[in-house]
């Protein structure tokens, strides 16, 4: 088992970094209480940690593509998606675009043009479905590039697929537990980064993953574990094979 602060950051990026790029791979990251709470007073930002906010800095920075759900953009109040200049050097060096890009999953559009993710560094994303305000779709494409995939509901295969085709293969999933509920129930999770906050948030938060009820079960294998000296521990998980 080893400590975060025995690791530089390059050491991280390395830890982290994808086999081959060029395969598609969806990886989730998650902050949770030790009893399972994802939040704090409405927000996850209440567990997070220096720790945890170094390790998540450098898992965005391996990133084509940052997945947010339009809830966890509003609740979160998410920040527009510009990295730091030592993670776009590393990213120039790799020969990555200088930040990935924020695609965002909507199913009612009730994003303003206005929010600030819309000011990120790359032009953002926004993925809906056919049955979505045909007026919200047309406001939003003055600020994002509207992607409609599926019928009542998004279609989160396509949207993979899609992106893959554009050649953003890597996926990083930050939220909300709503999106992670639907991603694992049509089975497109292939990595599971989760922080444990050495904390107990009592009764009353959700846990990481919300929605209907499935009968889908994925089992995952343990990649690596990462301790801190704050108490946090960062566990990888990727899917079996």
């Amino acid at each position: 088992m080893r400590r975060l602060e025995d690791l530089t950051d390059a050491d991280l990026a390395a830890a982290y970094e994808p086999t081959d790029r060029s395969v598609p791979h969806l990886r989730a990251n998650f902050v949770s209480s030790l009893d399972g709470a994802v939040e704090i007073d409405g927000q996850s930002k209440a567990l997070s940690s220096d720790s945890d906010s170094r390790l998540f800095s450098r898992i965005r920075m391996l990133a084509d593509v940052v997945m947010v759900g339009a809830g966890t953009i509003r609740d979160e109040g998410y920040n527009p998606l510009r990295l730091s200049a030592a993670s776009r050097e590393w990213r120039r060096a790799s020969g990555l675009p200088e930040n990935p890009t924020l695609v965002v999953v909507s199913s009612r559009l009730e994003l303003s043009p206005v929010n600030p993710i819309f000011q990120s560094a790359v032009r953002p994303i926004v993925v809906t479905h056919s049955a979505s305000p045909p007026e919200r779709r047309e406001a939003l494409n003055e600020v994002a590039d509207v992607l409609v995939l599926g019928a009542a509901e998004v279609d989160l295969a396509a949207v993979v697929k899609e992106l893959g085709e554009r050649g953003m293969p890597q996926i990083l999933c930050e939220g909300g537990p709503h999106l992670l509920g639907s991603l694992t129930e049509v089975d497109l999770v292939d990595e599971l980064c989760l922080s444990l906050a050495p904390l107990l948030a009592g009764p009353g938060a959700g846990r990481i993953t919300a929605g209907p009820e499935t009968t889908l079960t994925r089992r995952m294998r343990l990649e690596s574990v990462l301790t801190a000296e704050d108490g946090y521990v960062f566990l990888r998980y990727l899917r079996e094979a």
